[in-house]
């Protein structure tokens, strides 16, 4: 396939590229016809496409558009939801019925050039990648001007995602990303709305597999036009780049979020040593009360916020490796707190600066022996997809 625009596909060492195009939809009917048709023009002698169109049940005639599309192309699959989903959920609806070397999407407006796929599979066929991102802004081509707080939004986002994924990607949010079918169809996405593009980044970023990136060009749509993505998406963008990347994020950001679990736990620690003492209780019995009830909270929030549970260990091991941990510092926090004391200081300085001192202890237990993960990032190794 020649195309001095956008590049060709050669012919692939297994024989023909096989190339499974999802197409999420939802009230596209005045759209999706012109997308098909598009798509399929980027079909050659060494290309050749399956589509499968997710009908997300529209409440106009998208449905029996793409029907009657199937019934024309035989490589058009029609899919369709009983209720409205969400993006997300299209999408793993079509992942799951793939069966092309590599797959993408396609939304069904006319947001995304098709011609521009046939560049973003060359890194994939050549075996250089894993998966490609098009971004709308690492390039020269055309791109639609629009809203400049969605733009703002988008960066903040990516950057943000970055942080926690150690890429350097330009346009986390972006539509096209290009897969080899093994990757995509190993995800179990959750996200069923537009939270999938963080989601999709962070798996694939834990994965740390090859991720290749190329400028694309963008004909945005406004509101007016069609455009559903609004403020609630961006702000579940937010917490899925926190939930999705927290246990694997770089030891910076992971140090940060331990911070506030670590400061709140703290927080609870004096405030009940304090309370005890002030009952009448010895410093020797409220220091290890107060430890007790502060480790476990420090270990629910651990476990809800930050770490996964049984990361590497069984149940058993990781339970004796938590109280290995806990029991070294709570001797540590015991003997520096009545050491303090002992010394002059005051009840609470004493309890404080054991507890940050116990704080970096916390932290470097609980991230390299009770949940040892590694960091996500990029391709560091031999590839399982190559």
């Amino acid at each position: 396939m020649k195309d001095s625009n956008h590049g060709s596909v050669k012919k692939y060492e297994k024989g023909i590229v096989k190339f499974s195009v999802v197409v999420p939809c939802y009230n596209e009917e005045t759209t999706v016809e012109r997308c098909v048709e598009r798509l399929r023009e980027i079909q050659s002698e060494n290309l050749a496409l399956e589509i499968l169109i997710v009908d997300d049940n529209s409440t106009d005639k998208s449905l029996s558009i793409a029907n009657n599309l199937a019934g024309k192309y035989p490589e058009i699959l029609v899919l369709h939801h009983e209720r409205n989903q969400g993006k997300g959920a299209a999408l793993r609806t079509g992942f799951q019925k793939a069966t092309g070397d590599f797959v993408t999407i396609q939304d069904a407006d006319l947001e995304y050039n098709p011609q521009e796929l046939k560049r973003l599979l060359i890194p994939l066929i050549n075996n250089d990648a894993d998966v490609v991102i098009g971004s709308r802004f690492l390039t020269s081509e055309v791109h639609r001007v629009l809203y400049f707080w969605h733009y703002l939004g988008n960066s903040f986002l990516t950057l943000l995602s970055n942080m926690f994924t150690d890429l350097n990607l330009s346009d986390m949010e972006t539509c096209y990303k290009v897969f080899r079918r093994e990757v995509i169809q190993s995800i179990n996405i959750e996200e069923d709305r537009f939270g999938f593009e963080p989601e999709i980044i962070a798996k694939i970023a834990h994965m740390r597999i090859r991720i290749y990136e190329m400028g694309i060009s963008y004909y945005g749509r406004t509101y007016s036009e069609g455009k559903k993505i609004g403020l609630k998406d961006g702000i579940r963008a937010l917490y899925c780049i926190f939930h999705y990347n927290a246990h694997k994020a770089p030891l910076p950001i992971q140090l940060l979020i331990y911070f506030f679990i670590g400061a709140f736990a703290a927080i609870i620690n004096i405030a009940i040593f304090l309370t005890v003492l002030s009952t009448g209780f010895s410093v020797v019995i409220a220091t290890p009360v107060a430890f007790v009830v502060a480790a476990i909270v420090n270990y629910v929030l651990c476990i809800y916020f930050l770490f996964r549970h049984k990361a590497r260990w069984n149940s058993c091991m990781e339970a004796l490796m938590f109280l290995l941990v806990v029991s070294f510092i709570g001797l540590f926090d015991f003997y520096v707190t009545v050491l303090l004391i002992r010394y002059g200081w005051s009840p609470a300085g004493s309890k404080m600066l054991a507890s940050c001192f116990g704080f970096v202890l916390n932290f470097l237990g609980r991230r390299y022996l009770v949940f040892p993960e590694l960091s996500s990032g990029p391709w560091r190794s031999h590839s399982e997809f190559s």
